[in-house]
């Protein structure tokens, strides 16, 4: 089953409906990386409210799209994760190490705002310092 990846201004949002086959996980992963070029995102949401299971397979790919996701400019959250299913993967040792998490899609949203907000920051001051070079 694939999986739906909507353009919402610089962002991408995957949502999965239900649960995936490990070569779904791996086109999903694949189609996300290469949306992240092609669109130029800044930021990815992968909606996993639907599931109400994690296999070491699945946490391993999430964790894979964000860090790939990132090493192309863009950072990724996750949302929607269900309580049974956190509860399950730590019981089972599974992480999202390095992974941002939100509870829903509009707080997955402001994230990556506040991050978006802060990139331009810093990038204000540094072309303030370059105009201040000249």
């Amino acid at each position: 089953m694939e999986v739906p990846i909507l353009k919402q201004g610089d962002y991408l949002i995957a949502s999965i409906q239900s649960a995936l086959t490990d070569a779904d996980l791996s086109k999903l992963r694949e189609a996300v990386v290469e949306r992240v070029g092609r669109f130029r995102s800044r930021g990815v949401i992968v909606d996993v409210t639907a599931l109400d299971v994690m296999d070491s397979f699945a946490v391993r790919t999430l964790r894979d799209i964000s860090h790939m996701a990132r090493l192309r400019g863009a950072e990724t959250v996750i949302v929607g994760i269900q309580p049974e299913v956190a509860f399950a993967m730590v019981q089972l040792g599974l992480t999202l190490k390095g992974v941002a998490t939100a509870l829903d899609l509009e707080e997955g949203l402001a994230f990556l705002d506040r991050l978006k907000g802060g990139r331009i920051d810093v990038e204000r001051q540094a072309q303030r310092r370059r105009d201040h070079g000249r």
